[in-house]
């Protein structure tokens, strides 16, 4: 698999690739080592290096630092991967409900390509203040997921839109619980806090 040449089509021409796609054998192995971890692993680099060296204004506060480079690096990285896996395991265990095929190798063929504007998008981050931008573009992966779901999950026409929306709400709950997790988990041990760096911002100002 060509990383490059699988996000540009994605990307470009969803529909065609997505045929593609259904055409290959899953490998679960082969989609997170062969395409998820490089693309989240550039994103992740991306925010090391603007969060880590560059920092944005948040208010009252500046986020700036090695730490904050980490914490943001492994955010993506781990969000990039957990994400996947849950999102696909939870919408593949709701595919009976919408008619469609139970297969958990497509499920994350679905999930991991249709990351692909997200972790692009994620590039952005190494300057801070773009990053907004990046989650902008990630939105077009909503459109991508809708694509795949025909050919993924075999998902019958009048089951597409319903199936869509329950997909979307997983995806969303699970990097909402993977995010706090992540705030409440690593951030203490790498000694970041929102209120000491406002306290340290204003002080300096």
């Amino acid at each position: 698999m060509n990383v490059i040449n699988r996000a540009k089509n994605m990307i470009l021409a969803p529909k065609a690739e997505w045929d593609i796609i259904d055409g290959e054998q899953p490998d679960n192995a082969k989609v997170i080592t062969g395409y998820v971890l490089p693309l989240a692993g550039l994103a992740a680099v991306a925010a090391f290096i603007g969060y880590g060296f560059i920092g944005m204004d948040a208010g009252f506060f500046r986020i700036k630092g090695v730490n904050w480079g980490i914490y943001q690096a492994a955010n993506a990285l781990i969000m990039g991967i957990l994400g996947v896996f849950i999102s696909a395991f939870v919408i593949d265990a709701l595919a009976p409900s919408f008619a469609s095929e139970k297969n958990m190798g497509r499920s994350v063929q679905l999930v991991a390509y249709a990351y692909t504007p997200a972790w692009v998008g994620g590039l952005l981050n190494v300057f801070p203040a773009l990053a907004f931008i990046g989650a902008l573009f990630s939105l077009y992966g909503l459109y991508l997921l809708y694509l795949g779901l025909p050919k993924m999950k075999k998902t019958p026409e009048d089951k597409q839109l319903s199936y869509f929306i329950v997909s979307l709400l997983v995806m969303i709950a699970v990097y909402v619980v993977i995010g706090i997790i992540m705030s409440a988990l690593v951030m203490p041990t790498m000694g970041l806090s929102m209120s000491k760096d406002i306290l340290q911002s204003i002080q300096v100002r």
